[in-house]
């Protein structure tokens, strides 16, 4: 009962902020996935090409890709339509697309190991994850 009644106030005066949650969780991702495109410029990234062997074409389009995402994913939320919802989707299938590929390519040794759930990566899979379900649907308790 009393922990009822402080859950009651605390939603009573946090849920005016919930939107401000999904704000930074979509700003933050998509400030990773534009550094992380960014720093593999200019184009064609060597180190990407060397490290993976990718032709130069794969590796710009994996630079950009990153880019691009980044960018849509945070104008998607500012985009208050059907238009909006779609490039936040889209944006975060590209993130987890991008993500599945670096977990099976770069870190194939870290499934349910301890850098696994300690790094970055989990993360902004996570976070892909939850805009490509939710698109830019704010869900309410």
């Amino acid at each position: 009962m009393f922990f009822n009644t402080i859950d009651k106030k605390a939603n009573n005066i946090l849920s005016k902020f919930h939107f401000i949650s999904i704000f930074f969780l979509r700003v933050s991702l998509g400030i990773a996935f534009i550094i992380h495109g960014y720093s593999k410029f200019p184009l064609p990234p060597q180190k990407l090409m060397e490290y993976f062997n990718f032709s130069p074409f794969l590796a710009s389009f994996v630079a950009v890709s990153e880019l691009l995402a980044g960018i849509l994913i945070i104008l998607g939320g500012f985009l208050k339509s059907g238009l909006g919802n779609v490039i936040t989707r889209f944006s975060a299938l590209v993130i987890v697309v991008i993500m599945i590929f670096a977990f099976s390519l770069a870190h194939k040794d870290w499934f349910v190991t301890k850098e696994l759930f300690t790094s970055e990566q989990i993360f902004l899979i996570i976070i892909g994850l939850y805009f490509l379900i939710n698109g830019n649907q704010i869900s309410q308790r």
